[in-house]
């Protein structure tokens, strides 16, 4: 019986590495996919200026689950509601400008209620807007001033940005003055990704700077050429920066194409081509 058991020990001992050389490797970690997909309307404002409702439900065919207003195209917010309810979309944020921030901020407010946006989003500036780090502090100044409104009403305030606040302006890049005097509670970012890379800013440590103040971001592509593309067409790493959406914030994912007035282009067919690549995206 003890020599039986000796040799059972032994052939234990002998096989025992082949189970171990034979065991299944650990489980690669898994990729994930956005849940939901969204669009900027200004990539579609061709057809919006015409048919509201009918580009919607578009939109909504092709799978867009998200959009993003820059401006309800002569409708009331209550019609805007209702079209979006009867489609089953959402729309969490909408762009404005300066101007009605300054005149009419309970205007905004009640229309992004009506409609249901939780974010207001500064759309951008205009050149004569942004000449002077001085202006740039008057904006942090009114930015804070109405942001205190939205959170008052249950809405959150947010940024987006272009290139020109990643310039040099007397030493300093506007973006990280906008960032510095207004508190992450006050101004949240919706990140352009492609006007970011245009400028030539690395959005990663922007992320590591200021984690989680970018709920919203912006999904356009670039060419070689740095040339706006539908996304697919360019080669900006939309997988890596989506994996960092933990440090970043990302909430909401918006597609959109700054196409120029007069471009002889199918808006509808650049949306459909963005939201085939970037529901594939894995990260």
């Amino acid at each position: 019986m003890k020599r039986r058991e000796l040799l059972k020990g032994m052939a234990a001992i002998s096989v025992s590495p082949i189970l171990t050389s034979c065991a299944p490797a650990e489980k690669a970690a898994t990729k994930r996919r956005l849940d939901k997909v969204g669009i900027q309307l200004y990539t579609v404002r061709d057809r919006m200026a015409t048919d509201v409702p009918n580009t919607l439900a578009q939109l909504a065919d092709i799978g867009y689950q998200e959009v993003e207003f820059a401006g309800y195209f002569d409708h009331s917010p209550k019609d805007i509601r209702t079209f979006l309810d009867d489609l089953g979309l959402s729309a969490p944020s909408t762009h404005t400008m300066l101007q009605p921030m300054r005149e009419t901020p309970e205007q905004l407010i009640e229309n992004a209620l009506v409609v249901g946006h939780q974010y207001i989003v500064l759309a951008g500036l205009r050149p004569e807007e942004r000449a002077t780090l001085d202006d740039y502090r008057q904006h942090a100044n009114l930015i804070n001033e109405f942001a205190e409104q939205c959170h008052a009403a249950g809405l959150k305030f947010a940024y987006h940005n272009h290139d020109y606040e990643f310039g040099n302006l007397d030493g300093i890049r506007p973006m990280d003055l906008l960032l510095a005097e207004t508190e992450p509670s006050h101004m949240q970012v919706e990140i352009d990704l492609y006007w970011i890379k245009k400028a030539g800013a690395d959005p990663f440590s922007y992320f590591e700077k200021h984690p989680g103040r970018f709920p919203l971001c912006h999904v356009k592509d670039m060419a070689a050429d740095g040339s706006m593309v539908d996304v697919g067409a360019g080669g900006i790493d939309f997988s890596a920066l989506f994996a960092a959406s933990d440090l970043s914030g990302f909430r909401h994912y918006y597609v959109e194409h700054d196409h120029e007035h007069g471009d002889a282009v199918d808006t509808l067919e650049s949306a459909a081509n963005s939201y085939s690549a970037v529901s594939k995206l894995e990260f």
